[in-house]
């Protein structure tokens, strides 16, 4: 399928490619951020994004955790969710005819318990009209080894990025998870074992307590945080991963406005993702994309590409 619309020469060109996938400006949404997409109809013109990264997907229906499950939190929020979702069938059925139409690359989010979860949901996914790659959540407990998360150990990220790429007919895109002490480590393993490219970070693990109740603000007690507060640490790891890697690296963490997604780009990374601002700010994600091109035009940049990496650290 091709996603290009015809690009306007007078303008600067904001493409970028992530593996094989040419996307018409380097910016996404992401996952669990955005639904499916059709929720933001009529809120934003979702044919100008780069890519949609729809909300993780598990091989069979999640109800999530109880409620309350969202806090917010000192520049940032907390969430513990539980990884809803509408399970992979349906979501091919009932919302992938929707996001289909929007002519704009969809990547699907997966997550397993297992590796042969991992390994049957991008089966079910390959042949399907409109999916343009895939997004591997290793921040998921793996329940054969105790419940430790896949992305802790560079053994089982590897092991879960060769089970994926094994049935992918569409690149492959492995979310880190910044929970661990050095995420080159597990950056080298992903790409050793195949991955197209590299997102990150995830969210960081945190807690809220309501003081009149004295109990947690989170039913589940603790959650991610994500949002502005979690800025600097992405962007860190950002830098010290597209250092240590060859494929793309894509930044997430904090981004609200061109400014924070130039950074990312600056620090290494050839396109970013758009989270929390989502909840904030729906057209978060259109203004940053309307920004980037205002920079490269006020630059006088051909390419956007010829920003990234480009900080100037002597």
């Amino acid at each position: 399928m091709d996603y290009m619309m015809p690009r306007d020469k007078n303008q600067p060109d904001l493409r970028v490619n992530i593996g094989s996938l040419e996307i018409a400006n380097p910016v996404m949404t992401a996952s669990g951020t955005f639904g499916y997409a059709r929720e933001f109809e009529g809120l934003m013109n979702l044919h100008h994004l780069g890519a949609v990264i729809v909300k993780g997907i598990s091989l069979y229906p999640r109800v999530g955790n109880p409620p309350p499950r969202i806090v917010e939190t000192a520049c940032g929020m907390l969430n513990a969710i539980g990884l809803q979702n509408v399970g992979v069938d349906r979501f091919i059925t009932e919302k992938m005819p929707y996001l289909q139409g929007l002519n704009v690359p969809v990547i699907v989010n997966i997550l397993g318990d297992s590796l042969a979860e991992y390994e049957e949901i991008t089966a079910r996914l390959a042949g399907v009209a409109g999916v343009a790659g895939i997004e591997v959540n290793i921040s998921c407990p793996n329940v054969k080894k105790g419940g430790v998360a896949f992305g802790t150990d560079p053994i089982m990220a590897a092991a879960v990025t060769g089970a994926v790429k094994k049935k992918a007919d569409v690149p492959v895109m492995v979310k880190l998870s910044p929970n661990v002490s050095d995420i080159t480590v597990i950056a080298r393993a992903v790409e050793d074992a195949g991955a197209d490219a590299i997102s990150l970070i995830n969210t960081l693990i945190g807690m809220a307590i309501d003081l009149p109740s004295r109990r947690p603000a989170l039913a589940n007690i603790i959650g991610g945080l994500s949002g502005p507060a979690i800025k600097p640490v992405a962007l860190r790891m950002v830098y010290q991963v597209a250092r240590t890697v060859s494929v793309p690296v894509i930044g997430i963490g904090g981004i609200e406005s061109a400014e924070d997604a130039l950074e990312f780009m600056l620090a290494g990374a050839t396109a970013v993702q758009i989270g929390t601002a989502n909840f904030i700010n729906p057209r978060a994600s259109e203004e940053v994309i309307e920004g980037i091109g205002a920079y490269a035009k006020a630059e006088k940049l051909l390419s956007i590409r010829s920003i990234i990496g480009g900080l100037r650290i002597e």
